[in-house]
């Protein structure tokens, strides 16, 4: 296999101290960017020409991309100087300074491993392929180097390579030249410490001396990316897994990578974060434990004790691989917030306030300002209605935020017209209403900082209306119900990442609402959640509606009414079904049906779309046509489907599940998209009829298989 060499790329480095972390932050963000942007945007071309230098192809046709071998020996004697920058260090000292390779963009790091470092080796063959890599690019010796640990920073030299266990054998140079970090280091002591290591250091803990000549920023940039895959793409259980026979840097380098810089981007929600690496740490210890324990067991013993090793390391294994799964599952960014996030930190401490003890009910009036005219028709339309009784007063605010924190049990919130800027998440604990008074687009509540939500619903009995909700630079969805119930109604949602959640267990009623702009699913469904979506318009977003099903043993099916919505112009699915890809789910593809006419049904399936239960080839009593860019659910209910089950095989056969025609590219290793099998035998809809789907860009209904 041929290997493309000596262009290279580069890593980081955590900038405050210069010392690599243990294992245990692995995934921690730690890179110190202060005014990262600028600097970031400084340095990337001067890294940019290091980092994919070719010798021979540079004279004719600088950057160009080849597939050969020619650019092998980077090593040109016309260098015009070195190519990266200085690494300052902090405080002075007596230590010389290193290469700064601290900034590099996501597209170099991938371009480096893809094309240069790991190409498409299996997990087995990491450690080969890297140190295959690190002989063509590396200096074999006779360079300076700091020897850097979370004790202490060390000059040495390199004197000789032992790249089958990713080491240097180095020597210390004379007179000392040291720092350390709490504690006193002599030069008898450093001698003594190489001694004990026969002089061999671990690559990854080498930082390369700065030199203008250049000779020496290949080796730094891949010393670079040898530390960067060790401390945030690679995994010890890696190459232990028993399906070793697949592409590592499509399966597990590419979505780490990509996580890693989601996260340094502030483009996830530090709850996922800190769920992730609690999963990760405890992955780790789980995996040590399960190590040590299959270590100690004996392969010729009977004994009694290591029966009971046995299954203890069975359970550890059972651990892993679950642990691993959700890994997996935040690791990939098409199932990150729909399978894995179950919310931040600060919804979670947020506590329903109840009842107010004296009994009185607060009508809360927000406004920056208002005409007469308009307090005058607000007094006679709402405020004399609502506090008509003795215990009742009114509060003014000049936002919504702190109207809803001020917030007790049975409270209502009326917004006049106007523009409100907010830059803090809005939850709700408690069963209050929050109304516009006015027309949604003349009542709009826009949230332009970055947070990891914008409305949060935990109440009881929630009621929202007439009002416009509009994110910018979100990490979330726009609206999410965690639990209880959500009534929400003539109101607009302007997405930009996910739109509406509804989360197991809680119940959302949306009414005549207009929903567009997600980068997701306009409105997710959750297991055991109760929705009902009447009158709506769901379009311009990723997915439409996107309904999850089985992710634990233990979900139910959600209960879902669909009446009169026009779901259209979305990127994907009108509807799309989320479900693992389990075997034992799917007994056979639909192709082997043995009734011939539920085979001729699936044969007229064409252009992505779904054949309902309502779009058979034959007449039935239950029978609507389909057009060939749009479908309606009109007239469409589960139950007289079942009546209507003996009125023929074909019926029958078509009325009990929606087929899908088209697969996804196979190139999307964890999904798949197939006929969504026997749907109304799970009993999603309650209801569903009278729905428009129109230029839905993969069909009206599928599936999404993990």
């Amino acid at each position: 296999m041929e290997r493309e060499s000596r262009e290279t790329a580069s890593i980081e480095n955590d900038m405050s101290d210069l010392v690599l972390a243990d294992a245990d932050s692995a995934v921690k963000v730690q890179v110190d960017t202060g005014n990262g942007s600028s600097e970031e945007s400084y340095h990337v071309p001067n890294v940019s020409q290091a980092l994919f230098h070719n010798e021979e192809e540079g004279e004719e046709e600088d950057g160009d991309d080849s597939d050969d071998d020619s650019g092998t020996d980077h090593f040109s004697t016309e260098k015009s100087g070195t190519q990266l920058q200085r690494c300052e260090r902090a405080g002075g000292g007596n230590l010389p300074d290193t290469f700064q390779t601290s900034h590099l963009l996501f597209y170099e790091r991938f371009k480096a491993y893809q094309d240069y470092m790991l190409g498409d080796c299996k997990p087995s063959e990491v450690k080969p392929f890297t140190a295959d890599y690190l002989e063509k690019v590396v200096e074999p010796c006779d360079w300076l180097a700091l020897w850097s640990t979370d004790v202490f920073d060390v000059l040495v030299e390199v004197e000789d390579l032992d790249l089958k266990d990713l080491k240097a054998c180095v020597r210390l140079v004379l007179p000392l030249q040291c720092e350390t970090k709490g504690c006193e280091l002599t030069e008898d002591a450093m001698k003594s410490l190489l001694e004990a290591t026969q002089h061999k250091v671990p690559l990854q803990q080498l930082l390369v001396v700065y030199e203008e000549s250049g000779d020496f920023d290949q080796t730094a940039l891949a010393l670079e990316h040898l530390r960067f895959f060790y401390k945030h793409i690679w995994r010890q259980w890696d190459e232990e897994d028993e399906d070793d026979d697949f592409d590592y840097f499509v399966r597990c380098v590419e979505p780490r990578l990509r996580l890693y810089y989601d996260m340094l981007e502030d483009r996830v929600p530090a709850g996922l974060i800190a769920e992730y690496q609690s999963l990760l740490e405890k992955c780790s210890q789980c995996f040590q434990q399960f190590s040590v324990l299959r270590n100690g067991l004996s392969t010729d013993s009977d004994s009694e004790l290591d029966n009971v090793s046995m299954v203890e390391g069975l359970k550890l294994c059972d651990q892993v691989e679950t642990f691993k799964r959700k890994l997996h599952i935040i690791e990939n960014p098409l199932l990150r917030y729909v399978l894995a996030y179950k919310g931040n930190a600060r919804q979670q401490c947020v506590q329903s306030r109840g009842p107010r003890e004296s009994g009185m009910k607060v009508v809360h009036v927000v406004t920056a300002s208002c005409s007469s005219i308009q307090l005058q028709s607000l007094l006679n339309a709402r405020l004399m209605p609502l506090c008509s009784s003795k215990d009742a007063e009114i509060q003014f605010h000049r936002e919504p935020v702190s109207a809803v924190d001020s917030c007790h049990q049975g409270d209502v919130v009326i917004i006049l017209p106007g523009i409100y800027s907010v830059d803090r998440s809005i939850f709700i604990p408690d069963s209050i209403t929050v109304e516009g008074f006015g027309f949604p687009d003349e009542v709009v509540i826009e949230k332009k900082t970055k947070g990891d939500s914008f409305v949060e619903s935990t109440g009881a009995d929630v009621r929202l209306s007439n009002i416009k909700f509009i994110q910018h630079d979100a990490i979330e969805g726009i609206l999410c119900v965690r639990q209880g119930t959500l009534n929400m109604e003539n109101c607009v949602l302007q997405c930009e990442t996910t739109g509406v959640i509804v989360r197991t267990s809680a119940r959302l009623t949306m009414n005549m609402c207009d929903l567009y702009g997600s980068k997701g699913a306009g409105v997710e469904i959750y297991p055991g959640s109760v929705c009902s979506l009447v009158g709506n318009g769901i379009h311009h977003c990723k997915d439409g509606i996107l309904i999850k099903d089985f992710a634990d043993e233990l979900d139910v099916m959600p209960s879902i009414t669909m009446e009169n919505n026009v779901v259209h112009n979305n990127e994907g699915y009108g509807v799309v079904l989320v479900k693992p890809n389990n075997a034992k789910q799917h007994s056979g593809p639909v192709e082997k049906s043995e009734d011939p006419d539920a085979q001729t049904a699936e044969d007229k399936q064409t252009d992505l779309h779904f054949i309902s239960t309502v779009s058979t080839t034959s007449s039935s009593a239950t029978s609507t046509t389909t057009a060939p860019t749009s479908s309606s659910s009109a007239g469409f209910q589960p139950e007289p489907v079942a009546k209507n089950s003996m009125d023929g095989d074909t019926a029958s056969s078509t009325g009990q599940k929606w087929q899908l025609s088209r697969q996804l590219s196979r190139n999307k290793e964890m999904s798949c998209s197939r006929a969504v099998e026997d749907l109304m035998d799970h009993q999603l809809f309650v209801s569903i009829q009278g729905n428009q789907f129109k230029r839905n860009g993969m069909g009206d209904f599928g599936t999404f298989l993990y």
